[in-house]
């Protein structure tokens, strides 16, 4: 199982401009989304547990070895990111191929990486398509061939940039349960997203960044309960949670199926 600690983490792109301001989190089990207005540093946090940025201060610990003594490819053996816009992660010519690529570039051999990738195309929903070319594709399956060909790499930790966006609900309910599935496998999940009912539903943490800061963190429950720390970051509770709050309720609760459930008592 991957467990991420992050000690006094500070980051810059320039000197005038601090980004992330002494972050400090353990992530380890709980799925766990990444919550926040645009600029608030999630991007750039994660690109830095991924290896594509280095802090300017302060560490992070893959299950106790700091990333900065490891490349960007040895850090891919264990830490996967699924890009927001798939179109810069696809390059390849047909889908199986797109999927293989990464598994080989880590070491495993052509019928391992073959059958890893079936493995995960099916899981997906697209093994049919497995000699199609990506870009003859829509938008929310070649969002579905990014999330194989980082699946099939079997890594510990799987980072999901954006994942619901271009999916309708058939999309949307796949990737949770992929979501789901990599939970109960015993992998690290994170996400950073701007889709609050897709974390209500799917995730067991949510930790809310503002202006280079954890704002707060703790279980959807309490995370989206709090809705003037919440307004503060320039974010609004989940759908159901504001209908339930309108309606007079003042219980949480996070998804429909959650508030019928009560209310048939």
């Amino acid at each position: 199982m991957g467990k991420l600690e992050i000690r006094d983490l500070n980051f810059s792109y320039t000197e005038n401009e601090e980004i992330l301001k002494g972050i400090n989190l353990v992530l380890e089990g709980e799925s766990t989304a990444i919550i926040g207005q645009n600029g608030a540093g999630k991007t750039t946090f994660v690109k830095l547990l991924k290896g594509l940025l280095r802090p300017t201060s302060g560490n992070i610990l893959y299950n106790g070895t700091d990333l900065n003594t490891l490349t960007v490819a040895q850090i891919a053996r264990n830490i996967g990111m699924v890009f927001q816009n798939p179109n810069d992660q696809i390059f390849k010519n047909t889908v199986i191929d797109e999927v293989m690529f990464g598994p080989l570039k880590i070491g495993m051999s052509k019928e391992q990486a073959g059958k890893h990738s079936e493995e995960v195309l099916d899981m997906v929903g697209l093994l049919k398509l497995k000699n199609v070319n990506p870009y003859d594709l829509g938008l929310s399956e070649r969002k579905l061939v990014s999330i194989a060909a980082i699946l099939a790499m079997n890594p510990d930790v799987i980072i999901f940039d954006e994942p619901t966006i271009a999916q309708d609900y058939a999309g949307k309910t796949c990737i949770g349960n992929i979501v789901k599935k990599l939970r109960n496998e015993g992998r690290l999940v994170l996400t950073i997203i701007h889709d609050m009912d897709f974390v209500a539903e799917y995730f067991e943490r949510a930790v809310v960044f503002a202006k280079g800061n954890v704002l707060l963190e703790g279980k959807p429950e309490k995370v989206f309960a709090e809705a003037d720390v919440l307004e503060k970051a320039y974010l609004e509770q989940p759908n159901v949670t504001r209908l339930c709050y309108a309606l007079g309720q003042e219980k949480i609760f996070l998804t429909t199926d959650a508030y019928v459930e009560y209310m048939r008592g």
